[in-house]
């Protein structure tokens, strides 16, 4: 069937509509679009600030093919996965407790709302200082704490051998970002129709029915936006992991060789290969992420 071209007055509206969003759309592209397709740019080079006179050669996908011989890189991108599934699995997790304790009625609700946020307002460079501190081998609180409850013999150095290190980027991470999981979950809860679970009630069902049967199925979208930008966050890690251990016994991400190669090694063509790989691994989980979202997949029984 024939559509109807627009009317004069449909027209008008568009394109008022476009000249409002010009502004945002050129500040996007200065600052978004531009620095994407630079860092492409380069990628495709031999620049090495280390010889400047080489007049920066084009050299193709050279620099994309250096990273499957790379060991360092394959172990860093390996690291950095197993870092975002674990820390994303155990904030979810967290997040949906913390947000179903909220979202139930109980004297002091709000207080403990707005305490549950402070965790994830405080800048993450700041709070990975403060665990750093937290894990000291002599003076730190999460060895005066073990030790005064008997799981520890004595003091020990959390940030001295790969296992120890790992685990306690896990925990500042999880304790740094669980409650943005928590708020967007309580969001949704929110947003469930009580009459829903009024009827589940009186047709006998428990808590654990109208959680698996009602919660989850109508919570699906929202947990799958949280674990989006959780994931995309997780996987570019860089600032906590920079700051309490510089990617040290094991720990380095991704993001952080790629901010090596630039800023230590000079190396800014591999460096943005390095970076483009992160941009389009990241760019990947996002169409998967919205594929689900935009579905009626993942149903819950």
């Amino acid at each position: 069937m024939k559509r109807n071209p627009p009317s004069p007055l449909l027209r008008k509206e568009a394109k008022i509509a476009w000249l409002m969003m010009a502004p945002a759309l050129i500040v996007l592209c200065i600052v978004a679009v531009y620095p994407v397709l630079r860092t492409f740019w380069l990628s495709l080079r031999e620049m090495s600030l280390k010889n400047p006179g080489s007049g920066f050669p084009f050299i193709g996908l050279a620099n994309y093919a250096e990273t499957f011989t790379d060991s360092r890189a394959i172990t860093d991108i390996l690291f950095t996965a197993k870092f975002t599934l674990i820390t994303v699995a155990l904030e979810l997790l967290f997040g949906f407790g913390a947000a179903l304790l909220m979202n139930q009625p109980f004297r002091g609700r709000g207080l403990t709302r707005a305490a549950i946020l402070v965790p994830w307002a405080i800048p993450t460079s700041v709070s990975a200082l403060m665990w750093k501190f937290i894990y000291n081998d002599q003076y730190g609180l999460f060895n005066d704490i073990l030790y005064r409850l008997g799981v520890i013999p004595a003091y020990r150095s959390w940030l001295s051998t790969s296992s120890d290190t790992f685990m306690s980027l896990v925990i500042t991470d999880v304790w740094k970002t669980f409650p943005f999981m928590a708020l967007l979950i309580l969001a949704g809860l929110q947003m469930l129709p009580a009459e829903l679970y009024e009827s589940a009630k009186l047709d006998g069902a428990g808590v654990f029915k109208r959680f698996r049967h009602i919660t989850l199925p109508l919570m699906k979208r929202t947990l799958l936006v949280a674990l989006l930008f959780r994931t995309l966050d997780a996987f570019r890690v860089f600032d906590l992991i920079s700051v309490m251990t510089g990617g040290a016994n094991g720990t380095e991400s991704i993001a952080i060789y790629a901010h090596k190669q630039m800023m230590s090694f000079l190396n800014f063509g591999y460096g943005s290969a390095l970076a483009v790989i992160i941009f389009l691994v990241v760019f990947i989980i996002s169409l998967i992420y919205m594929r689900f979202i935009g579905s009626d997949m993942l149903p819950i029984e």
